[in-house]
């Protein structure tokens, strides 16, 4: 009998350690030189012209001296198109072909300035601001923890070309917990105006991450304890919520939304699993879960990827993911999604 219990032990015990194993580590090809206070949110501008000196931008938090640096694919610093003496820069995008006047375009990134509760937009890859100093979010709050945003996502309408960015804060209402801003630009400069409030939060953590799909006008965000929720990004087409999912995949956290679209119609979003260290996949047009990856990262807060390809060094498109060691990790895009058709 105490063989009996003492076999009955060990084969739970050996369940356990399978259901908890690791799971295989897909090694980043690169990982970026630190920042120097708290990395959190990486955005990927595509040089179209030389796709080899695309920059990635990251996000580094501090209250006093924040900055959003500049990496090249080597994942070195590029001093002199980083932005810093920031005031805790919290997530960056990046959007192409914002239209400044009838003949001017430009590349632009966006990100949040927590603590001075708005948010910045600069040219790229010159790095001129278009903002003035910044464009204040949240102004109608009376509650500070309101006023100061987290997340951010540009949204650029296929048909009518136009602009805008989706905003997340730190705290916010039951419902309008987001608020989107057209992006507008005449002979006084760019402005943005508040377009609508919108957004479901079920009250437990927070909203950071959001993750606009241009080519379907989908937003979608991480209501952090309960699941990926998804909207339309046009607000001609209303503020009803079209889906909920994902949660019961997730060990806590739900973080960073990345969406990688193909030509031919294929997308992923590839959403960060914070405190498992590990990213789940979704199929974007049905929402359903596809598999979980390990990239190696740590408390991975923000990600973002691209499909097109970036010469020698990433011919299948990149992705990158915040690491909580003050850098990013760089990852070879098919590495992660080259075996997620088959296991659909």
């Amino acid at each position: 009998m105490n063989k009996l219990k003492l076999n009955i032990v060990f084969g739970i015990t050996l369940l356990l350690m399978a259901c908890t194993a690791k799971l295989p580590e897909i090694v980043a090809s690169v990982v970026t030189e630190k920042t120097p206070h708290d990395s959190d949110d990486p955005a990927i501008w595509v040089n179209k012209t030389n796709p080899e000196e695309s920059i990635v931008f990251g996000t580094d938090k501090d209250e006093i001296n924040g900055g959003v640096y500049a990496f090249d694919l080597d994942g070195k610093i590029i001093p002199n198109k980083s932005i810093t003496n920031l005031s805790y820069p919290n997530n960056v995008d990046v959007e192409y072909g914002f239209k400044l006047n009838d003949s001017t375009f430009t590349d632009i990134i966006a990100f949040t300035e927590r603590e001075k509760h708005q948010i910045r937009v600069f040219s790229v890859p010159d790095m001129k601001p278009l903002d003035n100093g910044g464009f204040k979010v949240f102004e109608d709050e009376t509650d500070i923890e309101m006023k100061r945003p987290m997340g951010i996502s540009i949204y650029k309408n296929p048909e009518t070309q136009h602009v805008s960015v989706f905003v997340s804060r730190k705290s916010g209402p039951k419902e309008g917990y987001l608020h989107q801003y057209a992006l507008t630009s005449d002979s006084k400069g760019v402005q943005a105006n508040l377009l609508r409030k919108l957004g479901t939060f079920s009250g437990q953590k927070e909203i950071e991450a959001i993750a606009v799909d241009d080519a379907t006008g989908f937003v979608y965000y991480s209501d952090e304890g309960v699941g990926i929720r998804k909207y339309y990004a046009d607000p001609e087409k209303g503020s009803k919520e079209l889906a909920i999912f994902g949660g019961n995949h997730f060990k806590s956290d739900i973080e960073g939304i990345a969406i990688a679209r193909y030509s031919n119609d294929e997308a992923f979003l590839i959403v960060s699993n914070q405190q498992a260290h590990t990213f789940n996949i979704f199929d974007a047009e049905t929402n359903t879960f596809i598999k979980e990856v390990n990239l190696g990262t740590t408390e991975t807060d923000g990600c973002d990827v691209t499909s097109m390809p970036l010469g020698a060094k990433y011919p299948n498109g990149l992705f990158v993911s915040m690491n909580d060691e003050q850098d990013f990790f760089y990852h070879d895009l098919n590495e992660i999604l080259k075996s997620s058709v088959q296991e659909q």
